[in-house]
């Protein structure tokens, strides 16, 4: 069925699709299925309508560039012809821009060139920078230093930490590898080492030779004259603290309070012009009975007290005096001065002995317990000790990078400190030479030092306006007192017993303050400039202060005790 109805579908397609010719000739083998499966209908695609032309604006003309310097084409060098110069010679030249007479070259400024050394620069310090992260250093210190050595470098600088001496390595070993001669450098160090170790035969051992001067035979003797001393002073201070933690009837608070309780009642006594010019220092002897005061005029003048008499001048010195101290003995006081000397005189007056010695101007000085020894600080960097009696040069002490200012001795004679422009203090051991201790914590110069009684305690003062009390037990600051509002020119300690502090500032203030807590008693206020020194006497009864307004001030807590006396009569 289904073929009948396909039959005439086929025929009527065929009869309407594929019209015959009468010259056609027909195939009877070829089916007409077969005709009409390869006959393909032609498309009738209708006509697209006409595009219509669109006027264009005419663009107008543009302005002609203006004329460019000719391009200087290096030469070519023989050899350097490359397959990209082969073919152009195939090519047309190009047009030359500038005109045949033109003679126009480049010129480049000097600020091109400085800026296109700066960029140089710039890059070569960052790829030294690089290859320097790049390389293996070692971070053992005694490696490092082996590591200087054998690259004919020195193994420490002076102040050079572990860290920096690292990176100095670094930095090193970074440039000689841009040059290619490190590893030349550390090939050759060891081949030295494997030749030096195949021709011993036994090794050698390892020898550290000391860092140290050699001192002299009067140095050897004084080191042992301060340590007998301090052993015996340092023995009758122990025993002294220990009987008065053992006795009952000793009662410390209550002895602070009494001292504490004076202080607080210092007033100013009298004044007196002490010189044409500002005065610089100040010290009172230890009996009380004389203050002998310097001045920029080099003259260092003595004064009975209390009622601030001349007495004598003490004229040696060719430049201005800074400072004037008493010897513990009583019968000596010595004088420093900007001449770069330190004088010795008796309480009359006379010249005894010139210390001499010094590079550059001298700052503070101090004696030593005993009497026998001058301290001296000077601006070369450097303090020293002198004997009194020989003016011999017995100790040169570096160990400050910058101008050393301040110097003062423990009161068991054992130790001395020093302080200078490199915002450091130091402790020395005097009976063997050796730092032991950096006081590191101000961050502007240190100008006054000072020990105090009780053995322990160090007390420093600078240009950053505080005061910082170090406790020598435990080589740490054991308190940091913000005193003043400028400059702390001086400080000291109750001489006695250590009771309260005293500071002196560029403020025009002194201040009274508490050594059990640290906190402030009494400020006197009366100079019209600054305080350059103070001294108080031993037991604190009164305090002397000089200033830039060339006055001598005294405080003394007599002058109310006479007034509280007047009032109870009235």
């Amino acid at each position: 069925m289904d073929v009948d109805e396909e039959a005439p579908v086929a025929s009527s397609t065929a009869d309407t699709l594929v019209p015959i010719s009468d010259d056609a000739t027909v195939i009877d083998s070829v089916p007409i299925s077969d005709v009409v499966a390869s006959f393909v209908p032609t498309p009738i695609i209708p006509p697209i309508a006409p595009i219509p032309a669109i006027s264009l604006p005419i663009p107008r003309p543009l302005a002609p560039l203006p004329p460019r310097n000719p391009v200087v084409n290096p030469r070519i060098r023989n050899g350097d012809l490359k397959s990209s110069d082969f073919n152009s010679e195939h090519e047309e030249p190009m047009p030359s821009r500038a005109s045949k007479g033109s003679t126009q070259e480049y010129h480049i400024s000097e600020e091109s060139k400085q800026a296109r050394e700066r960029n140089e620069k710039a890059v070569q310090e960052l790829m030294m920078k690089r290859r320097a992260a790049a390389l293996a250093v070692p971070t053992n210190d005694s490696a490092v230093r082996a590591k200087l050595r054998c690259l004919g470098e020195p193994i420490t600088l002076f102040g050079e930490r572990e860290m920096e001496r690292r990176e100095r390595l670094r930095m090193l070993m970074a440039k000689l590898d841009s040059e290619g001669q490190l590893e030349k450098l550390m090939k050759a160090h060891e081949d030295e080492e494997g030749t030096a170790s195949t021709l011993s035969e036994e090794p050698e051992e390892y020898i550290q030779y000391p860092f140290y001067t050699e001192g002299s035979q009067a140095l050897l003797e004084a080191r042992r004259e301060i340590a007998k001393y301090s052993l015996v002073k340092a023995a009758k201070r122990l025993y002294r603290a220990k009987r008065r933690v053992d006795d009952p009837d000793e009662d410390l608070d209550a002895e602070i309070d009494y001292a504490l309780k004076h202080a607080s009642k210092l007033a100013l006594e009298c004044s007196e012009i002490g010189d044409d010019r500002p005065l610089s220092g100040c010290s009172v002897s230890h009996d009380g009975k004389t203050l002998a005061t310097c001045s920029l005029t080099g003259v260092a003048k003595l004064w009975s007290m209390p009622g601030i008499k001349l007495v004598s001048e003490l004229k040696g010195h060719t430049e201005r005096a800074t400072d004037v101290a008493f010897s513990p003995l009583g019968t000596q006081l010595a004088t420093a001065s900007a001449d770069r000397t330190a004088k010795l005189w008796n309480n009359q007056g006379s010249l005894l002995t010139t210390f001499q010695g010094h590079l550059d101007r001298l700052a503070r000085i101090s004696f030593h317990p005993t009497g026998k020894y001058l301290g001296t600080a000077s601006f070369d960097k450097t303090w020293r000790l002198w004997d009194v009696e020989t003016g011999e040069e017995l100790l040169l002490q570096e160990g400050h990078s910058r101008s050393v200012y301040g110097i003062c001795f423990h009161p068991d004679g054992s130790l001395a400190s020093s302080c200078g422009l490199d915002a450091l203090a130091r402790v020395w051991d005097l009976r063997s030479g050796r730092s032991i201790l950096a006081l590191e914590g101000h961050v502007k110069p240190v100008l006054g030092l000072n020990f105090s009684p009780n053995g322990y305690h160090l007390a420093t003062g600078g240009e950053d306006n505080s005061c910082r009390i170090w406790d020598l037990r435990k080589r740490k600051c054991l308190s940091i007192i913000p005193a003043h509002s400028n400059l702390i020119s001086q400080v000291k300690f109750e001489p006695q017993e250590g009771y309260f502090l005293i500071t002196s500032s560029y403020d025009m203030t002194v201040k009274i303050w508490s050594a059990r807590d640290f906190k402030p008693v009494r400020t006197l206020s009366g100079h019209e400039a600054k305080v350059t020194s103070m001294d108080v006497m031993g037991d604190g009864q009164f305090v002397a202060s000089v200033s830039h307004d060339r006055t001598i001030k005294i405080w003394t807590s007599r002058q109310s005790e006479k007034e509280q006396e007047m009032e109870v009569d009235e």
